[in-house]
């Protein structure tokens, strides 16, 4: 199985995004340094994940370092084309290197090399940005997660825009 690793340390963009309508929407990790761009397809809850470790680290770090200056410049949170939908993430990780005071979030993905071959290409791309880049990703990553179907309040399941059977309503009132 062939093995890629690719480092963009650190990114001059990093995001979370989707394509398509609520409910059929694809996501995506992206990340780029300089001209090299690379996107990942991602789940739901590898972007709800991610957004919710980066807090959680970012919150460690404010306790144990001095604070980063966090508002200078803005980041740039939108998807850039071309969008590659051959590598999906199996695995995800964040990490700190306290030397370079960057975080990377680690990316493990994979993709199919041909029709009908079950072996795959992995590639591992690490995404080393600044405490400032990974704020603003975690914000927008949880506020893209919270831009899909609204959830129903008895069962927690997705409600789609033709309605919703709730299994907690007993089969009374099939959409809310």
């Amino acid at each position: 199985m062939p093995y890629h690793v690719l480092d963009l340390n650190p990114v001059t963009h990093i995001t979370v995004g989707t394509v398509g309508p609520p409910g059929r929407r694809t996501f995506f990790l992206q990340g780029s340094q300089g001209k090299r761009l690379v996107s990942l397809i991602i789940e739901k809850e590898h972007a709800f994940a991610l957004a919710v470790g980066i807090q959680e680290l970012l919150e460690r770090l404010a306790k144990e370092r001095d604070p980063e200056e966090w508002t200078e410049g803005a980041v740039d949170l939108e998807l850039k084309e071309p969008l590659d939908m051959e590598y999906r993430v199996s695995k995800l990780g964040l990490g700190y290197d306290e030397r370079t005071d960057r975080i990377v979030i680690l990316a493990e993905a994979s993709r199919r090399r041909e029709e009908g071959n079950d072996e795959e290409d992995v590639l591992v791309v690490r995404f080393w940005g600044t405490r400032r880049q990974m704020a603003a990703l975690s914000e927008h990553a949880l506020k893209v997660v919270a831009a899909g179907r609204p959830t129903c309040p008895l069962c927690g399941n997705p409600i789609d825009p033709e309605g919703h059977f709730c299994p907690r309503r007993n089969g009374h009132a099939s959409t809310l």
